[in-house]
């Protein structure tokens, strides 16, 4: 946190220098998806050695879940055309609003733009051959996405599944939720919360994502319940996913 000076934020453990939340989905011979722009996009692309993004699925138009959009540039360029991106129809309006310069067609005079091959997600889709299914979830009073792709749902994000997201998630077994810190949130699962959630879904494993500097790695990691661990930046994972 800009100005903290809190054992968290001071720690010397890798695990607790968190970046803003997003993952990146590698299927052999099929696709490498990744899930919302965040602000840190550039860096985490960097730091990760990324080199392609075939496309893009975006949970909903938070600002740390979009404004890295205009890193697709350096993959449009390595790739040589247009990125698909998918996205329901609040979170398009709100990129077509924030980044008018790319939809409004107008000539770009001060350089190029992102170049995106837009979709609305309706209900489940297939990108490049992996198959996805979008999850309902509320983010407070705002309805967003989370996905789940095969054995695996990313839920970020969150603070309750839509009745209709049960089902959805059910027989998963990778499980990445929202768990925000130890107090209650109007936005987001508390830790408790997200681990009721878990027991709920009873999937193998599950991780927890977007937490605050409330929850150091370490001391955290010792009260979660077996197969229960807080996510970390550069986590890798195998999962199995849904193809053609």
């Amino acid at each position: 946190m800009i100005g903290c000076t809190c054992s968290v934020c001071r720690s010397t453990d890798p695990r607790d220098k968190r970046l803003r939340p997003s993952i990146y989905l590698d299927v052999p011979t099929h696709a490498k998806l990744l899930v919302d722009t965040s602000p840190d996009l550039r860096q985490q692309a960097l730091v990760h050695e990324l080199t392609r993004v075939d496309a893009v699925l975006f949970t909903h138009s938070h600002a740390d879940h979009i404004l890295g959009l205009d890193e697709l540039r350096r993959f449009n360029a390595i790739q040589g055309g247009a990125i698909p991106c998918y996205a329901n129809a609040p979170t398009w309006e709100t990129l077509r609003q924030a980044f008018s310069y790319i939809f409004d067609g107008v000539t770009s005079l001060g350089g190029g733009i992102a170049e995106l091959d837009p979709h609305e997600i309706t209900g489940p889709f297939t990108v490049h051959g992996v198959h996805v299914v979008p999850v309902p979830v509320w983010h407070g009073l705002m309805p967003v996405l989370g996905f789940r792709f095969g054995n695996m749902a990313y839920l970020t994000d969150c603070n309750r599944l839509d009745d209709s997201a049960w089902e959805l998630v059910d027989g998963v077994d990778t499980l990445i939720i929202d768990a925000l810190r130890d107090r209650p949130h109007g936005t987001h699962f508390s830790l408790a919360q997200a681990i009721d959630v878990i027991a709920r879904i009873k999937p193998r494993r599950a991780f927890t994502t977007h937490m605050t500097h409330d929850l150091g790695h370490a001391a955290t990691s010792a009260r979660l319940p077996a197969g229960v661990e807080l996510a970390y930046d550069g986590l890798v994972l195998d999962v199995s996913v849904d193809v053609e």
